[in-house]
């Protein structure tokens, strides 16, 4: 069982950790935290705390493999049973990926590696490896069934499309989020930025034009 699936099925002092960990971060950043403080938000003793974890860089990347987990777990459950068209489909993940991404949570925590990032490389180092990369590695897996359905080109680039299709995503709108110029997200907004995506993805890559198109 990986550590992202422990932190979702934690016990109640673990979720305490991480949520008091978590909560630390988005406020004071990750330099300014330390595990005392951690602890002592907890309301856990130093020991239980380091029984957990052996320092604060892997009680941030267990947040964010968590994070990382609970979209991708959205994600199948929305396509769960599904016989979209390839478009329709990535319409519905485009949605769910950005209706996380800008969570207030998930927006915070990325502040926090921009941020802190040059300081703590390592923390950048793996901010990424266990978020943007884990995305990324997910939605090529799952582009690889469209393909083999026969959805998508043969000779379609599977890592690049993802990333082309998470960057048509991380647009005007991600970008104004992250810098606090945006309060609530309208969910018409999300909706008409995700099928915008999934068209030009659809459009060139996909084996057919989409009926809805």
């Amino acid at each position: 069982m990986s550590h992202a699936t422990d932190s979702l099925e934690a016990s109640p002092k673990r979720r305490a950790i991480l949520d008091a960990a978590a909560a630390l971060f988005m406020a004071e950043g990750f330099g300014a935290v330390s595990m005392d403080a951690v602890a002592r938000a907890a309301q856990v003793s130093k020991a239980t705390l380091y029984a957990h974890f052996p320092g604060k860089e892997a009680l941030f990347l267990e947040i964010i493999s968590a994070n990382c987990l609970k979209m991708r777990m959205m994600m199948d459950v929305a396509l769960s049973g599904s016989r979209l068209p390839l478009e329709g489909a990535l319409t519905e993940l485009g949605q769910q990926w950005l209706r996380f991404l800008l969570r207030p949570q998930v927006r915070a925590l990325h502040r926090v590696v921009v941020a802190e990032g040059m300081r703590f490389p390592h923390l950048a180092r793996d901010f990424y490896l266990g978020g943007p990369q884990a995305v990324r590695g997910w939605l090529a897996g799952w582009l690889a069934g469209e393909q083999r359905a026969g959805r998508l080109r043969p000779d379609a680039d599977l890592p690049q499309v993802a990333e082309q299709f998470l960057a048509l995503l991380r647009g005007d709108l991600f970008l104004r989020a992250t810098l606090g110029l945006v309060t609530e997200v309208e969910e018409g907004e999300v909706a008409a930025l995700a099928a915008r995506a999934a068209r030009a993805i659809a459009r060139l890559y996909g084996t057919a034009p989409d009926p809805a198109a």
